[in-house]
């Protein structure tokens, strides 16, 4: 099992964490789960915000989204990364971090499940 995780670090815009995860379920989900290949596909929400826009404690970073996508194989996750609906969502990105946040970088990180 592979697990890739897109890590949205930054402060989303005063009152717009609603509006946020609202676009997030409606827009990027049905993209996120048409992945060619995703095995299983979750969105992560800080519970515990901080400041009002995501966990991350005083020391660390605000992370108010998580999206998590699981993958059987290695071929898998390459036709995943080559597929129509992430270059889709991609495409999306620029407009989304506008609209919703003040700050944002993303981090990806894929791992090996045992």
């Amino acid at each position: 099992m592979i697990t890739k995780l897109a890590i949205f670090e930054g402060t989303v815009k005063p009152g717009q964490t609603a509006a946020m995860r609202a676009f997030v379920k409606s827009e990027l989900v049905p993209l996120w789960r048409a992945f060619d290949g995703a095995h299983r596909v979750r969105v992560l929400y800080a519970a515990e915000p901080k400041d009002g826009n995501g966990a991350g404690g005083e020391d660390g970073p605000s992370v108010p989204l998580i999206l998590q996508v699981d993958y059987q194989s290695h071929t898998d996750l390459d036709r995943a990364m080559a597929s129509d609906a992430r270059h889709r969502s991609r495409a999306m990105l620029p407009a989304f971090y506008e609209q919703f946040f003040e700050t944002v970088t993303l981090r990806h990180h894929t791992f090996e499940v045992y």
